[in-house]
């Protein structure tokens, strides 16, 4: 039988307290890895997250950042090498939500605001936590991105420059640290149910469904499932990628 098993690795989770982030890092603690739940705000929901996921028997740790600002990484990135240790698995998470509108009404703002939050999120990640992988010669970095940046939809501007100047970030990232055996990939999910959906019973949204090869919206836990993979060693000869999981909502061709 082939599974998933992180035990032994250490996953950090930006975003962790969000509606996809906290699915995420049940998925990986539930492959065996220890998990550091990085939260902005909500500390009161990550410290819930901690304690249910501690049950369980891994490592759980929760940690506070502005994932935009060096300083600010520095300091999460020298926490957990104390209190959690090197993070063996990277997952790029954290989102900033702002309204859409069509570029001509996009307040500038939003788009340095989603640079941030897309690209130097990724950047300071990396220069924080990629070091500790070439040494142990290790490692995964995963960015969870969007279908929207291969779709070019009315009012997506600032959020689609956003994802694929991260997109092309890791790209180069996975040319520049190959040899030391860490792959750097992206998730890219399409619009996904997650449990405020099924509080509120928005499961379904038939004009979005149509347009879907499955005709459905995909599960938050679908996407942890693929985060997975990525992170384990059944993905060890893969790296570069933009893996849509989206139901083919979009298809990246050749």
């Amino acid at each position: 039988m082939i599974s998933i098993n992180l035990s032994g690795k250490n996953a950090l989770v930006t975003g962790g307290t969000g509606e996809l982030g906290r699915v995420l890092a049940r998925n990986l603690a539930k492959c065996g890895a220890n998990v550091a739940l990085h939260y902005f705000k909500n500390q009161a929901r990550a410290l819930d997250l901690q304690s249910e996921l501690s049950s369980g028997g891994r490592k759980i740790v929760i940690v506070q950042a502005n994932v935009t600002d060096s300083l600010s990484v520095t300091a999460m990135q020298k926490t957990l090498q104390q209190d959690f240790g090197p993070v063996d698995i990277l997952v790029i998470n954290a989102v900033e939500q702002y309204p859409w509108k069509s570029i001509l009404d996009q307040p500038v703002e939003d788009f340095e605001g989603q640079f941030q939050a897309c690209v130097m999120q990724s950047v300071l990640l990396c220069k924080a936590f990629v070091p500790a992988m070439i040494a142990k010669r290790w490692g995964r970095v995963i960015g969870i991105n969007t279908e929207c940046a291969m779709q070019y939809q009315k009012l997506q501007s600032a959020y689609v420059s956003g994802k694929r100047g991260m997109d092309g970030l890791l790209r180069v990232l996975a040319r520049e640290v190959g040899e030391h055996r860490i792959t750097v990939n992206q998730v890219a999910p399409g619009w996904t149910i997650t449990e405020k959906d099924r509080v509120n019973r928005t499961e379904k949204q038939p004009d979005y469904e149509k347009s879907v090869p499955l005709k459905r919206r995909g599960e938050d836990q679908e996407i942890a499932h693929a985060v997975a993979f990525l992170a384990s060693d059944l993905a060890s000869f893969i790296t570069g990628a933009y893996i849509p999981v989206c139901g083919g909502n979009v298809m990246p061709a050749i």
